[in-house]
């Protein structure tokens, strides 16, 4: 392993309580430590991402606790859907170099289906609602391969506008509710960290709103997520912490509360 990529030995050491955090850190940033000293749930160390030649991603590194919510911003073109694909994995960017660990597992060993079978849920921009497919028979697919998570009647439960259309075909749904059908089919699965693409993109105002209760309720059930939006004001009342990223790399790590309070921070990162 690089220097770059040495445990912060400082890290390791310190000690909440009577509690020692023994856990990895990434590189260059202070550990994230939950209640009780226990490591970063999520860990990123010097992630390097690559569109063939185009150097995208550039040594991002990061720690989240489990049950945060943190919002990932930045400009157009900042490298934000670039950086949240490399953590799910996809085969686009190409990760080149850097670790990213869940929960104990080594993702950036892992095929994009594996890191799902391991707990990652993405949900993409485009929703890829399948075509075809009732609104249940949608969530039946995303189960067949375990590991399984909530129930599809659950499910309905925190969602029942989904409930209500469940013999209707997904695509005809409206933008919000392939929005909730893409949400649910990744509660389907035993998931450990959502990462959310522009989830409120192209919908109407009216829709964000409903969108965001959704993502109230998710945030109340304590998953870990990784929101990614334009929309950053929004984001940032959501989300427990922020990451700002500027030219693929990230330039500012802290509470969402301080980026709401930072206008200086705001105008110069995300023209706001």
């Amino acid at each position: 392993m690089s220097d770059s990529n040495q445990i912060d030995e400082t890290a390791q050491s310190s000690v909440i309580g009577d509690s020692a955090f023994t856990g990895k850190v990434a590189p260059g940033v202070e550990a994230v430590r939950a209640q009780g000293g226990q490591r970063a749930f999520f860990s990123v160390w010097d992630l390097h991402a690559y569109y063939g030649e185009s150097y995208i991603v550039q040594g991002v590194s990061f720690d989240i606790r489990e049950g945060e919510i943190v919002a990932l911003l930045g400009r157009n073109g900042a490298g934000k859907t670039s950086t949240l694909r490399a953590l799910a994995r996809v085969d686009s960017p190409e990760l080149r170099h850097g670790e990213i660990w869940l929960d104990h597992q080594p993702l950036h060993e892992m095929s994009a289906y594996q890191a799902a079978q391991n707990g990652l849920g993405l949900v993409p921009e485009d929703r890829r609602i399948i075509q075809g497919l009732s609104v249940e028979e949608n969530l039946q697919l995303a189960q067949i391969a375990p590991p399984k998570g909530w129930s599809i009647e659950r499910v309905y439960e925190l969602f029942p506008r989904l409930g209500e259309r469940r013999n209707q075909e997904g695509v005809t749904l409206s933008g919000g509710e392939q929005q909730m059908l893409a949400v649910a089919r990744a509660l389907v699965r035993d998931m450990k960290l959502l990462l959310l693409d522009e989830p409120y993109e192209g919908l109407a105002p009216v829709i964000v709103q409903e969108i965001e209760k959704t993502l109230e309720q998710i945030k109340a059930l304590g998953m870990t997520t990784i929101i990614v939006e334009q929309n950053a004001v929004a984001a940032l009342h959501l989300a427990d912490r922020a990451l700002i990223l500027d030219m693929g790399k990230i330039v500012f790590d802290g509470t969402a509360q301080e980026v709401l309070e930072n206008e200086d921070l705001r105008h110069e990162y995300l023209a706001i």
